[in-house]
């Protein structure tokens, strides 16, 4: 019998490092300094641009779901979304290992650099909902692909645009004066309405994990730094901190004074 197995090590097409491509991701920790630590901030911030770079992904098919009024697959994305989300947070942990004096050894190395300049996180906050044009002028340094990519998201719809028409493919009324009513018809008629009813807890969610990973993050900028400026220029934790009461779904937080 012919033998054409195509995997293991009979296979031979393709190994662990090339398929992903370690050899090029491992040199992409370049420190500017020679303070040990460095390494450390290096690796999360790269980390975490992964991580964004997937919610990027399973929230474009969460909504791509929904417009398609296949609510089961958008629920099943959105708990990926949400045990990434919870690794977000747990990861301020790790960065908190680096003490301040450790973090002072290079941190003027950064400047500007700054975390304010995320054009992935700034994506995930304008597809979520919570879209500000102003960031396109404040964000100097990126490039003209990366500013298409904001604006792209800005003009296409957002998590909420896509529950709205999910709402409506059920016969709710989606327009402002009237999407409170439709909102309680869900939440009190839960025998019709449940699948609805829950993806509205898997947007809640997500908005509370952003919620937590700002707040979770100030923590650790006040600890590091205290109420020294951002090396980006913003005034570091004060700015933060007033992020940290922003929603993407506020009618969703409304609905429960309604209850």
């Amino acid at each position: 019998m012919p033998r054409d197995r195509q995997f293991g090590e009979e296979g031979g097409r393709l190994s662990y490092g090339g398929y992903l491509r370690l050899p090029e991701l491992l040199q992409q920790q370049q420190p500017q300094s020679e303070a040990p630590d460095e390494l450390l901030f290096i690796t999360i911030h790269q980390v975490y641009e992964l991580w964004f770079k997937l919610l990027l992904h399973e929230l474009e098919n969460a909504r791509e779901a929904m417009f398609a009024g296949e609510l089961w697959q958008a629920r099943h994305l959105f708990q990926r979304v949400h045990a990434v989300e919870r690794v977000l947070v747990e990861q301020v942990e790790i960065l908190e290992t680096m003490t301040p004096q450790d973090f002072l050894a290079f941190r003027s190395k950064l400047a500007p650099a700054s975390g304010f300049q995320s054009v992935q996180f700034r994506e995930l906050e304008f597809l979520s909902g919570l879209k500000d044009p102003a960031f396109l002028a404040r964000l100097r340094d990126a490039s003209d692909t990366e500013l298409a990519r904001l604006r792209r998201r800005l003009d296409e719809p957002t998590l909420w645009d896509a529950y709205l028409t999910a709402l409506s493919q059920r016969g709710l009324r989606v327009s402002d004066e009237e999407i409170m009513t439709s909102l309680l018809a869900v939440a009190r008629d839960r025998r019709s309405y449940d699948d609805l009813w829950q993806l509205a807890e898997d947007l809640l969610m997500h908005d509370e994990a952003a919620a937590a990973w700002r707040l979770r993050h100030v923590q650790m900028v006040e600890r590091q730094i205290g109420t020294k400026s951002g090396t980006g220029g913003s005034t570091g934790a004060p700015y933060l901190r007033g992020r940290t009461r922003l929603h993407y779904f506020p009618l969703l937080w409304e609905l429960r004074a309604w209850l």
